[in-house]
């Protein structure tokens, strides 16, 4: 039986349908099914017959597994959408806790690292995927989903379709960054897809290009662990020591909040270490007095 003849219930219809209606992104449609299907299997129950202590017992199971803070809101999020939405129980979805997330500072490589790290992949296609992810600071889903269409040469700027929040933005397009991707579209002529997967008309994997940054990070020596994200928080921090304007970082990154991108201040050390002390402005003597 092919995918296309599975019956689809008409709750779960339903759930793509409001999805579709508020144009959440694909990626956000698969997470939000998958956390309702696990909720569902959890009980073994249809999910519009479960109520707020199950969800806060299928909370506790979960913190009891050891999931991730950002996986288990995730799931908090679809069941917001999945009972206050599809299933228009509005008083259900406020008393749905998140789970308060440690903030941690995000890891960021210093330039050599980060051509250390790019020299060390292999593969053209990802090479030139993860110079991109760094020379625009694009998340791995919109790396994955550029077409050769989306490199706009003539105004030296790149497309980013349907982003995070479904959100598009322009973002700067490097000279050097133009070269490599012309050499590469002279060797690989990509077709649509300006990294395409296996398949020429679909994109890239994005499995694939995290695959990529860990055999790199380890030809490379690298003792830190380099994702695709890393990639995108060294572009952030390296223009904001660079002394660009946090607010066009913002742009740039597609940040609805300020206080999001603000986070790079506190891993920027070069702007740190720039950054004068009250102390240098007081004539103190060190000996005391005799």
């Amino acid at each position: 039986m092919t995918k296309a003849t599975i019956a689809v219930s008409p709750l779960r219809r339903r759930m793509i349908d409001d999805m579709s209606l508020r144009n959440l992104s694909p990626a956000t449609q698969r997470s939000y099914l998958h956390a309702v299907t696990k909720f569902s299997r959890f009980y073994g129950r249809s999910p519009d017959c479960l109520g707020l202590e199950d969800v806060r017992a299928f909370q506790v199971h979960l913190v009891s597994q050891g999931i991730s803070w950002g996986s288990l809101n995730q799931i908090v999020c679809a069941l917001r959408f999945f009972y206050g939405v599809t299933l228009d129980r509005g008083e259900i979805p406020k008393r749905i806790v998140y789970a308060r997330m440690p903030r941690k500072l995000p890891t960021i490589l210093s330039a050599d690292e980060v051509v250390r790290f790019l020299e060390a992949v292999p593969s053209l296609k990802a090479r030139a995927a993860l110079t991109t992810a760094y020379a625009a600071g694009l998340r791995a889903s919109e790396v994955a989903s550029l077409r050769v269409t989306d490199i706009d040469a003539d105004r030296m700027v790149i497309q980013i379709h349907h982003g995070k929040v479904a959100q598009d933005r322009t973002v700067m397009l490097s000279p050097q960054l133009l070269a490599i991707l012309r050499t590469y579209w002279r060797l690989a002529r990509p077709p649509e897809c300006l990294f395409p997967g296996r398949t020429p008309s679909k994109p890239i994997a994005i499995t694939v290009l995290h695959a990529a940054c860990r055999s790199a990070t380890k030809a490379a020596g690298l003792t830190k662990r380099v994702s695709v994200h890393t990639l995108r928080h060294s572009f952030a921090t390296h223009l904001l020591e660079s002394g660009v304007d946090i607010r066009i970082i913002q742009v740039l990154l597609g940040h609805r909040n300020l206080s999001t991108t603000a986070l790079y201040t506190q891993v920027a050390t070069s702007t740190i270490a720039a950054t004068q002390s009250p102390l240098d402005r007081l004539a103190l003597e060190v000996v005391p007095p005799t």
